[in-house]
């Protein structure tokens, strides 16, 4: 009977515990929420990127080396001239030094040689202008230059926005207001509504194209289009009076 009794005030013991540890985690609950809520806001805005650039590699190969620069040579005015009739200026364009390579002879087994089979040249001429338009024409139309044996690729391709700092100071405020109007639309059913800010944490800013669905928790920072849809979210915690 004793042991019996023993086993009993156990169980209580322990069920008294259980409840009372379940209250207190119910009370500090109840506590936070009637002095502060936390909540989400967010924004955006659609930019059209006011810059551009991109890489034009001209690519040349010849049995020589003396032979691939002098081929290069004799191909480059003829790509100055195809930029500045899509209204380049001088100061838009600035010309690299070539580089390039050796290839060597390959034998009917596979074997590598040391006798050179060719040179491979790469120039490459970098374009930026404000008229983003001229780049992505540029961009998409460079193989024209094909038609003159001029074998030339367009690579880089980048758009940019030169007043994303501000903006993002802008949608910021935004979504800071966007996070007080969502707190008090949750707290009106409560005869509440949101006070004094007690802190904001900004969240990272997602740069995308206008379509794109994509978030990432470092961010994106889109450069392959000229419309860009900017957002900002902010954690806000608001006071409830």
């Amino acid at each position: 009977m004793k042991e019996y009794l023993e086993k009993y005030q156990l169980v209580l013991m322990g069920l008294v515990l259980a409840l009372g540890l379940i209250f207190a985690v119910k009370v500090g609950t109840s506590a936070m929420s009637k002095n502060s809520i936390s909540v989400t806001g967010s924004a955006y805005e659609i930019v059209k990127s006011d810059s551009g650039s991109m890489d034009l590699t001209l690519n040349v190969r010849k049995t020589t080396k003396a032979l691939a620069l002098q081929a290069a040579k004799k191909q480059l005015p003829s790509i100055l001239a195809y930029l500045k009739s899509k209204n380049f200026k001088d100061e838009d364009i600035d010309v690299k030094a070539a580089s390039g390579y050796f290839s060597y002879k390959i034998t009917a087994g596979g074997a590598s040689t040391n006798e050179i089979a060719y040179y491979n040249l790469t120039q490459t001429i970098s374009v930026k202008s404000n008229d983003v338009k001229a780049i992505k024409d540029i961009s998409l139309n460079v193989q024209s230059l094909a038609d003159k044996g001029i074998d030339i690729d367009a690579t880089q391709v980048q758009y940019s926005y030169s007043k994303l700092s501000d903006l993002k100071v802008k949608l910021l405020g935004e979504a800071t207001k966007d996070a007080k109007q969502r707190a008090s639309a949750m707290l009106k059913a409560t005869h509440n509504r949101a006070g004094k800010i007690q802190s904001v944490q900004m969240g990272v800013f997602q740069i995308t194209p206008v379509d794109s669905t994509d978030v990432s928790d470092s961010g994106i920072s889109d450069t392959s289009t000229i419309d860009k849809k900017v957002t900002s979210v902010a954690n806000v915690v608001f006071q409830i009076k």
